[in-house]
């Protein structure tokens, strides 16, 4: 690591605990390290974020198409809280 910045991070004294005690156990070697790992996981989080909410974005947008076309139905709430509780609902 030839090219790094030197931070101060502020943590809470649980967090601090925490990071210490995997530090003497020998789960890390430095709280330098905890830390770069907890970065890279928070990262790899925002992204499967990022493409779960691009997801719903083009869901939501391909509904909108169907209805600026025309191409929707009427809908029975009821039915649809029923399928999801999975006990369909019987008619009248």
């Amino acid at each position: 690591m030839s090219d790094v910045e030197r931070m101060t991070v502020t943590l809470t004294p649980e967090m601090a605990a925490l990071v210490r005690g995997a530090v003497s156990t020998g789960d890390y070697a430095s709280s330098s390290e905890i830390i770069r790992e907890a970065l890279r996981d928070w990262k790899v989080k925002r992204l499967e974020q990022a493409k779960a909410l691009a997801e719903m974005r083009a869901f939501i947008a391909g509904g909108l198409e169907d209805l600026d076309k025309g191409q929707v139905s009427a809908f029975d709430a009821g039915e649809i809280k029923a399928l999801g509780r999975g006990t369909p609902r019987r008619a009248g």
